[in-house]
Parts: C-alpha cells; sequence; structure tokens
C-alpha cells in the first residue's frame, strides 16, 4: 500500500523509501531504524520506523524536523534453497498452514508477511537445521479460523504420507486460535503412528521482541526427533522462555488469548518438558513410536454441531440447531445439565437418531450425569456422557465416531470408549486442579 499524500511528500524530500534506515528528528529527539510500509490501519500522517530493539514507533508529520536516509535497502530478493539432507541428522517434515508462527521479518524492508514457500518457513527459524533435516511443503495459508473439518482430514492424510515416506517425525506450523480443535481431530484420525505430530503455534509475531515463535519451532523441532508416537502441540511453558511444554492433543485447549502459555492440558498432565538445553523430557504416559505403517482413518461425517447451554436459551433455538444434524456436543452447566424445558427436544432429537453428546463448560473435572434429576432425565432421554473431555475434543471425536456408524448403541460405546488419551477412568478431585 502507498503511502498518504502527507507522508509521501516528507520521504520524496528525504528520497526515502521503505526498507531504508532513516535518521528521523521530531520534536528534537533522534530515531534512527528502518522505515516500515504504510498499510490499512496505519495513520493518514504518521510516519512509521522500526527500532533496532525491534519496536515500532508512529511519527506525526507534523512533528518532523528532518529525515535523512543512512543505508539504502536492497531489493533484489535473495533466492534460498533448503540444504540436501545429511545421514547424519533424521529428517522432520514440516507441513506448513498459516497462522502467526508462519509469518517472517522481511529485513529489507522490515515489514512481515506470510511464509508462502517451504524455505520461507524454514528460514525465518534457521537453527531448525541444526537439529534436523527439514523437508517442507506449505499445505495452507490461511487463518486458522477459516480451516474446516475438510482440511484436518487432508492433513491426516498428508501427515500419514510423510510419517510413510521416511520421516522421523512431522511439525505442523498452525494458527493458535483453533489449535486445539485440529490436534483432536488429527488424534483420532492418525493411528500407529511411527512419529510424533507436533502441532505448533505463536501467540506473537515474529516482528515483535517478545515474540515466542522461535522457541516454539525450536521446541517442536527437538519433539519431531524424539521417541514419542502421538499427536501433541507444543507451546510456551511459561511467560518466559524457560521450557516448552508438550501437551496431548487430545487435552490441550487455548485458554488465554495473549499469553505465551496460553495452552494447557486439562484434566491431564503435559506429557513432557523440551529444556534450556534441547532435552525433551518425556512422562512415562507418553507413547512410544510404534512399528507402523501410520495408518490413517479420515472417515468424518461433518454435519455434527457444537453448542453452549445458557440461561433462558429456547427450545425453538436448539431445535434450529439440531434440524438436519446428525450429532450435536453440548456444553452443559456443572455436572452436564441444561434447563429443564430443553431435555424434550434432546429427547425427540435422540429419537429421530441425532447422536447428542453432554460436556460441561468448565472445563476441567468430568460429566456426572447420575448425580441431579436433571442429569439423569437427560440420560433417560437419550443423551451420551461426554466423560473428561473437553467440548472441542468431543466435537471431533463424534464426528470421527460417526463417520463409521450412526447406531445409537455403538456411538454411545464409542463416544465412553477411551481412543487416544481423551478419557481418563477416574479423576481425584484435586488431581489436575490449578
Amino acid at each position: 500500500m502507498d503511502y498518504p499524500p502527507r507522508v509521501r511528500a516528507v520521504l520524496d524530500r528525504a528520497k526515502a523509501d521503505q526498507g531504508d534506515t532513516v535518521l528521523v528528528v521530531a520534536k528534537g529527539e533522534r530515531y534512527e531504524g528502518t522505515l516500515m510500509p504504510h498499510h490499512g490501519f496505519s495513520g493518514e500522517d504518521i510516519l512509521t520506523v522500526k527500532l533496532p530493539n525491534g519496536y515500532n514507533i508512529g511519527i506525526a508529520v507534523a512533528d518532523v524536523e528532518s529525515v535523512d536516509v543512512t543505508a539504502k535497502h536492497s531489493p533484489a530478493s535473495i533466492e534460498r534453497r533448503l540444504p540436501p539432507p545429511t545421514k547424519a541428522k533424521p529428517t522432520v517434515a514440516v507441513l506448513g498452514t498459516g497462522g502467526t508462527i508462519a509469518s517472517y521479518v522481511d529485513y529489507r524492508t522490515g515489514a512481515v508477511h506470510p511464509a508462502v514457500t517451504a524455505e520461507e518457513l524454514v528460514f525465518s527459524v534457521p537453527e531448525l537445521l541444526d537439529i534436523c533435516n527439514v523437508r517442507a511443503r506449505v499445505i495452507y495459508s490461511i487463518y486458522s479460523e477459516n480451516l474446516k473439518p475438510e482440511n484436518w482430514q487432508h492433513l491426516a492424510r498428508e501427515t500419514g504420507k510423510e510419517l510413510n515416506g521416511g520421516a522421523t517425525g512431522v511439525l505442523i506450523p498452525h494458527g493458535t486460535d483453533t489449535l486445539h480443535f485440529t490436534t483432536a481431530a488429527l488424534s483420532f484420525m492418525l493411528r500407529d503412528l511411527t512419529g510424533p505430530v507436533v502441532v505448533v503455534g505463536a501467540q506473537r509475531s515474529s516482528d515483535r521482541p517478545s515474540s515466542d515463535a522461535a522457541l516454539n519451532l525450536i521446541s517442536a523441532a527437538r519433539v519431531g526427533i524424539a521417541n514419542l508416537g502421538e499427536v501433541v502441540a507444543v507451546m510456551h511453558g511459561e511467560t518466559s522462555d524457560t521450557f516448552g511444554q508438550i501437551h496431548r492433543g487430545t487435552k490441550v485447549r487455548k485458554m488465554h488469548s495473549s499469553r505465551r502459555d496460553a495452552f494447557r492440558s486439562l484434566n491431564a498432565t503435559p506429557l513432557g518438558r523440551v529444556l534450556p538445553d534441547g532435552t525433551v523430557d518425556l512422562s512415562e504416559r507418553a507413547l512410544p513410536r510404534a512399528r507402523g505403517p501410520t495408518k490413517v482413518d479420515d472417515a468424518l461425517d461433518t454435519n455434527v454441531a457444537l453448542v453452549d447451554f445458557y440461561p433462558g436459551q429456547r427450545p425453538t433455538e436448539l431445535e434450529a440447531i439440531l434440524q438436519g444434524r446428525h450429532g450435536v456436543v453440548i456444553a452443559g452447566t456443572g455436572l452436564g445439565h441444561v434447563s429443564e424445558d430443553l431435555i424434550p427436544v434432546l429427547h425427540r432429537a435422540t429419537r429421530d437418531g441425532v447422536a447428542v453428546v453432554m460436556t460441561t463448560q468448565t472445563l476441567q473435572g468430568r460429566v456426572g450425569m447420575r448425580v441431579y434429576d436433571t442429569g439423569r432425565d437427560l440420560l433417560k432421554a437419550g443423551v451420551i456422557e461426554g466423560q473428561d473431555m473437553t467440548p472441542e475434543t468431543a466435537y471431533a471425536k463424534l464426528m470421527w465416531v460417526l463417520g463409521h456408524t450412526r447406531e445409537h448403541p455403538e456411538v454411545a460405546r464409542a463416544m465412553e470408549t477411551n481412543v487416544a488419551g481423551e478419557i481418563n477412568p477416574r479423576i481425584g478431585l484435586d488431581e489436575f486442579a490449578e
């Protein structure tokens, strides 16, 4: 996007353009850094400079006393190719999907761009090449909220190809907002994993000094060569850069909008840590690599809804959501309840062949529908207990189960059977409390 007229006039007088290193004097203060491009959210009279510490500063044009170019950027791009693999290092496949972690800084201009080639993705954190051989390709380059179940299926197939094609592990850089949906779905569709499938994201983009992208990717690469045969998420373990945390794919959830340690294992403890020296410390609960081959079972029935109960929810509203659905997961209150006027709606739905699974909005703890009358009435209405699954995991699992059967007894049995670590046989009162 070109600069607005007032900004353009100042830059033309200085013969400056985006990517140049400039010295700006404004109100007697000196600011030196990279001249940033204008974008849709920039002010019409604001000049933006990226300082050496990584932060951007906006300077009002009216305050600018002078602009001097101290270094011109080179418009020529340098083509970079991944080095050939060596026998001394294991090979990890990187399947890019987009998101903050797949953005990189173009140091010619100071701007942040999505990595649209495998080379850009890997060279955004070149330390990966010290850990393993990398064969990388971009599967998608979209925001994670735009990923659909069909994308999960495609990812599962591509992951299976990589593992059965000799990859030691698979890394999937992914947007954080729906990362836990993808890890859950892949956990059900991929069986007998011969290596780890590591879904990794970043809360803050690589142009920010507080970015978590590099550490998360490096931690994920180390997990990718470990003796692990599960789908996992690897993210910051705390707000500082002390360690990466490994979460089971069916037990992880994003629990904060912006913290670097936003991801938590719910009703579970993390599977391990990546320590500052690069050691991957796995718990005894982590499943080792299987002998293989990796199996891909990607049958999904996507005609499933995920619904939050709320006080005042009208029966007609729930009926409209259930219309034509094959299944629905409800995030109910407490032990798994909804208001009594919704129970007849759910009873009619189960009678008509809709699979209804109850989970809890509390996220921690398990559904217990035999304690109060409401829960017992829901069980009589044919509602299936979601055990200690998060609503998102139950949603992905119900799609997978309905992809194989729609017979209610079989659906209920499958939903209540642990497949990929999503169900604990029991939970102590304080076992996983924070």
